[in-house]
């Protein structure tokens, strides 16, 4: 057992915060054509915080500073997170290298993550709510990192929104400690069954919709394909992969650990957001033919299939190693398929019309990750849709698993728009330099697309430790 404080127990956190501080000292005096260094020590931090993670792993579960937890969940959040961090870092380096902002663009992604590990973790309303905002403010910040084309508005509605959700899930954090006179889950949990279940329905019901921001779910994703088309795809894929991440997370224990289901059938209201943001996600993606807007409502339904785990959270014990298992998978894949986004360079569909002749490889990696994400065997997304499928059967939603089958194969439509055009003659040759010059991005989403199919492969392993280490 380590010290209630033990500031050693939080070194991947600690390894994250000084390798932005130290990064933007070292960028203040750093020459443009050397700010490479940034994303180097960026890299070294993440690297640091994964041996850290690994060791950790090891250790029984405890709780730091009365507010932190350090179990199975906390992680895989973090080894999630940061190997997110290493594929976005190398996909940025097209974006960023040279930019004499590229040591703001590598800071503001590192503490977005740090926000990310934060939100995993934490096990107290008020250090959720300090995660919330770390996990916003950077990102809000590199939405518009580019200032060019429809990038300050994408950053406006974002910001906006953010700042909507920001209030609500505070006035929610307010409501919950109102009722229980507490801000532990711990104490939560036992407080809240005390007081109106009223106010608490709708303190809860606050918190979520703050937590669904930061997911990307339905009812508050409006902002997800406006800023997934409004940006570079480096940007788009980073803000849709690595809050989602710790928000989901969060979500599923804040919900198992401080909300009785007696006080607010929170299964049930998880279980509706997550129908409503597979369906409504895919029912909006079948229609776009700019390929981020469609990777942006293609990640809105992702979180539906997420939240299948949330909503059994508690009720089998295969809905924890399920819900992670699912979000390593989406993480890897969805980077993959923004990865080719920003290698060709082109946003639309038919943009990308030739592209197996043009770059066989870089084609198979597209379709890898846009099968991948459909659930498509050997890929990771295929074993964490079965394993959350499962889970919301053995958990009694039944129902939920039919309507997310029903939903994975109509996906299939909208990633084959895409899959199509790619292995069609091309229509003339003069953008093939163009296509081949985006080296970073396209090494990354050969890499992810591997690690996709590498992490179905092994998710036996994987699956195993995430549900043996608790």
């Amino acid at each position: 057992m380590m010290a209630p404080g033990d500031p050693s127990s939080l070194i991947p956190e600690i390894a994250l915060l000084l390798g932005a501080v130290t990064g933007l000292l070292l960028g203040a005096w750093t020459p443009r054509r050397r700010q490479w260094i940034v994303r180097g020590l960026a890299a070294v931090a993440a690297g640091v915080g994964l041996a850290a993670t690994a060791v950790a792993a090891n250790r029984p579960p405890d709780v730091v500073f009365g507010t932190y937890v350090l179990d199975t969940a906390t992680h895989a959040t973090r080894a999630i997170v940061l190997v997110a961090l290493l594929l976005l870092l190398a996909l940025c380096g097209d974006t960023v290298a040279g930019h004499r902002r590229e040591t703001e663009f590598v800071v503001l992604l590192q503490l977005g993550a740090l926000g990310s590990m934060l939100l995993g973790g934490a096990a107290d309303l008020i250090l959720l709510f300090a995660a919330f905002l770390l996990a916003s403010v950077p990102l809000y910040a590199l939405t518009g990192w580019s200032k060019q084309g429809t990038a300050p508005e994408a950053a406006l509605k974002y910001y906006l929104a953010g700042a909507l959700a920001g209030v609500v899930t505070a006035a929610g954090v307010t409501l919950l400690f109102a009722v229980s006179g507490a801000t532990g889950y711990d104490a939560l949990a036992a407080e809240l069954t005390r007081g109106p279940a009223a106010v608490a329905s709708v303190g809860l019901v606050a918190v979520l919709a703050g937590l669904a921001f930061k997911a990307g779910a339905v009812p508050a994703h409006f902002w997800v394909p406006d800023v997934s088309d409004g940006t570079p795809p480096a940007v788009a894929a980073v803000v849709t992969t690595l809050p989602k991440i710790g928000a989901v997370v969060a979500m599923a224990r804040l919900l198992e650990a401080a909300i009785p289901p007696v006080v607010v059938d929170w299964p049930l209201l998880v279980a509706v957001l997550a129908a409503l943001s597979m369906t409504v996600g895919n029912l909006a993606a079948f229609a776009q033919t700019s390929v981020l807007r469609l990777l942006g409502y293609s990640t809105v339904s992702q979180v539906g299939y997420l939240l299948m785990g949330v909503a059994v959270a508690g009720r089998t014990g295969r809905a924890e190693p399920a819900l992670l298992f699912y979000l390593a998978a989406y993480a890897v894949t969805n980077v993959a398929a923004f990865a080719v986004a920003a290698a060709t360079g082109r946003r639309t569909l038919a943009g990308h019309r030739g592209l197996a002749r043009r770059d066989p490889v870089l084609a198979v990696a597209l379709v890898v990750a846009l099968l991948g994400l459909v659930g498509t065997p050997p890929t990771a997304v295929f074993l964490g849709k079965l394993t959350v499928f499962s889970a919301a059967v053995d958990g009694g939603f039944a129902w939920l698993a039919v309507l997310a089958a029903v939903n994975t194969v109509a996906s299939l439509f909208y990633y084959l728009r895409w899959v199509a055009p790619v292995f069609r003659d091309p229509v003339d040759d003069a953008d093939t330099a163009v296509m081949r010059t985006r080296g970073w991005a396209r090494d990354t989403a050969i890499g992810a697309a591997a690690l996709s199919v590498l992490l179905g492969v092994a998710g036996g392993v994987v699956l195993t430790a995430f549900g043996s280490v608790t």
